[in-house]
């Protein structure tokens, strides 16, 4: 039997008995610890929910990983590759790949009425998963390809239609600046909107023969592919081993090809997203500190208003080291509690926006409608185990005062 672990739970049943100075400051400290952890466990799940959409919405306009022509620059006027110069079936066979699809961009100004809008017009061909624009499809639909007949039908953002007042179904010019200029004319099949203006405003879909047609290419020849995985946390991995297999090819005009991740194309928005872990840092850092701080004052307080126990306990024999356990374990019960109503209410604010959304956002700003948020039980019960550490850490050296206290002098402590 732990006697120090009995000692400090029959004080712990005691401790809301009688008139005892430490309850208010106990009390205090527990309320610190709960909103301390709370604050954290909100803090958490809302920069995992943050990170989570935006990088949803970023894949959405050019997956994970890219698979271009080594000359390309981050213009959307690209040097073209051959359709076969990669084998996208041994790319299929990589543990993690889920989905590879071919691109063409070409940038051109879209007009409308006596409207006019600079874009990028990304051609795509059957095999293109439309998941990510069927989600955010606000008017209208997706279009549908064959393998017989071009299709004439585009989907652009709702940004654009509004810039240019047209809705689905209406038609559309685009302008390609060359010599002589051209020009292709669509109908609107849908439009999406996801938030993100600077994407918003940039991207239109459409059949990827017309890109095609427009920089004078074979049916061989296309931008890239972008590659779709299933975990984010393995891309690095996954992109040296894509790079394995296209790094044999060497086109007749010595081209080669490139494997380039998201966050190399968009390194500015992975960056801003990287901020997110260093305020979340500061927050844990800051509500731990202040949290342990509360309880280092609440277990002094204890340790004075039990000197007399103390002064006994050392006259029967005991040690520093057996006594200052005693404290511990019932500062340990106290965080215990403080914990389990911070859990309560940290999660159950956090169920409460994941279900009903009570806190908006300006979409302008945040690229979302509302506050995400994501629950990770791995990553919750780390935080409550290191959140607990760390105050049970911090609370060791105030512990060392029960050396320093006389056995006669506590006795007559009052």
């Amino acid at each position: 039997m732990n006697l120090n672990l009995f000692i400090a739970q029959r004080l712990l049943r005691h401790q809301d008995t009688g008139k005892q100075f430490s309850r208010p400051v106990v009390k205090i400290a527990l309320i610190g610890i709960a909103l301390g952890l709370s604050v954290m466990i909100i803090s958490m799940s809302v920069v995992s929910g943050f990170k989570r959409e935006i990088r949803s919405k970023i894949f959405g306009f050019g997956s994970h990983i890219q698979i271009v022509n080594y000359d390309n620059n981050y213009s959307y006027e690209t040097e073209p590759i051959l359709v076969n110069s990669v084998d996208t079936s041994l790319i299929s066979k990589i543990d993690g790949v889920t989905h590879i699809q071919s691109f063409s961009t070409k940038a051109g100004i879209i007009k409308a009425k006596n409207e006019a809008q600079g874009i990028v017009l990304k051609g795509i061909d059957k095999n293109f998963d439309w998941s990510f624009f069927n989600e955010t499809m606000v008017e209208g639909k997706s279009f549908s390809l064959l393998d017989s007949v071009k299709s004439d039908e585009i989907v652009i953002s709702r940004v654009i239609a509004d810039l240019l007042n047209v809705k689905a179904g209406d038609k559309l010019v685009l302008y390609f600046i060359e010599q002589p200029p051209r020009m292709r004319k669509f109908t609107i099949s849908g439009i999406y909107e996801t938030h993100m203006e600077e994407f918003d405003k940039m991207f239109a879909l459409c059949d990827m023969r017309h890109i095609q047609k427009l920089n004078n290419w074979e049916d061989n020849l296309i931008s890239g592919y972008e590659v779709t995985i299933d975990d984010f946390s393995k891309i690095e991995d996954i992109v040296i081993q894509i790079g394995n297999v296209t790094s044999s090819y060497i086109g007749v005009d010595g081209s080669r090809l490139k494997t380039q991740t998201i966050m190399e194309k968009y390194p500015y928005i992975f960056d801003w997203i990287g901020l997110f872990n260093t305020n979340l840092w500061v927050i844990f850092i800051l509500m731990t500190l202040v949290s342990g701080f509360n309880m280092i004052s609440s277990l002094l307080v204890i340790i004075l208003e039990r000197t007399n126990m103390i002064g006994i306990f050392k006259a029967l024999g005991y040690s520093n080291i057996s006594i200052r356990k005693i404290f511990l374990y019932q500062a340990a019960f106290l965080i215990r509690n403080g914990m389990f109503w911070g859990n309560v209410v940290g999660i159950g604010l956090v169920l409460l926006q994941q279900f009903i959304h009570f806190i908006r956002l300006d979409k302008a700003s945040y690229y979302i409608e509302y506050v995400p948020v994501q629950l990770d039980l791995f990553y919750l019960l780390l935080l409550n185990l290191g959140f607990m550490v760390v105050i049970l850490i911090m609370l060791t050296l105030p512990s060392f005062i029960i050396s320093r206290i006389s056995p006669v002098k506590a006795i007559r402590f009052n």
